[in-house]
């Protein structure tokens, strides 16, 4: 199986690399209605995900579902316009498979977003939020099964998960540009259904400031397979406390998104400039 999965990612990174000369060492996924960042790219060369060997289809609305080459600051990137879910049904191995494929192609520092409910009674709808850490609730792990040493340790460490460095830089960019942003630790459940009243109450009680459907997975591979990470979530809804909790609807959550993500975008970008 580990053989398989390997030539898996041989084979879609050099398709990959037959369609593009670009070779980033910075890899960025970009969650629900965060796609602008995506139209500032240089010089631009998009990729469908529907012609890259062993990739999924992206079902979720406003999730793009391409792979772009190009130019933020001046310097090579690649977005994954788009991810996969578990629950849309694709096992964890599918769902982590992109990050394998950036590795592959060179990345070495993972930039991730996402939008997110927020369980910290100081956190308002549309902040965004550094993770420094998370919980992991999901019911399968990507790195379950007999392991393949020539993409990461059997056992990876997860003492320093989220780059401390990398951090720092964006709170410090954050509050240079008047940006409102907390460090937070995030929750990572199944979905699709959004979170009972007293799941966001068990979510807080546990620690966890913020709770979503993603990121947890991406972040675990792209720890295994040894790169850097940062993940900056936009608070798309306010969980806590339980009396402040309202009807939420795709089409909130992405507009919340859509307001948020000018200053999303401003951070990505300085960071890139800065790596």
């Amino acid at each position: 199986m580990p053989e398989v999965l390997f030539d898996q990612i041989k084979e879609a990174a050099d398709f990959i690399k037959s369609a593009v000369t670009s070779k980033p060492s910075i890899g960025i996924i970009l969650g629900t209605g965060l796609n602008n960042l995506a139209t500032e790219v240089e010089d631009p060369i998009s990729i469908n995900y529907k012609q890259i060997p062993w990739f999924n289809k992206s079902t979720v609305e406003s999730h793009k579902g391409e792979m772009v080459f190009g130019k933020i600051s001046g310097k090579p990137v690649v977005i994954l316009a788009g991810r996969f879910h578990y629950y849309e049904g694709y096992s964890m191995q599918s769902v982590t498979f992109p990050v394998r494929v950036l590795k592959e192609l060179g990345v070495k520092t993972m930039l991730i977003s996402n939008v997110s409910g927020g369980v910290n009674e100081k956190y308002e709808a549309g902040d965004l939020v550094v993770l420094k850490d998370h919980i992991n609730l999901l019911p399968e792990n990507p790195l379950r099964g007999q392991n393949d040493e020539r993409l990461g340790p059997r056992f990876p460490d997860m003492s320093d998960t989220y780059d401390s460095v990398l951090r720092n830089l964006a709170l410090k960019i954050a509050k240079q540009n008047n940006i409102p942003c907390h460090e937070g630790i995030y929750v990572a459940l199944q979905g699709p259904n959004l979170e009972t009243p007293a799941e966001y109450n068990f979510i807080n009680i546990i620690g966890g400031d913020l709770v979503g459907m993603s990121t947890v997975p991406e972040v675990l591979v792209s720890r295994h397979a040894n790169m850097k990470v940062l993940v900056v979530s936009i608070v798309s809804n306010k969980c806590f406390p339980l009396s402040s909790i309202k009807k939420t609807s795709l089409d909130s959550v992405i507009a919340v998104a859509n307001t948020a993500e000018p200053k999303l975008r401003t951070i990505f970008k300085e960071i890139v400039k800065n790596i």
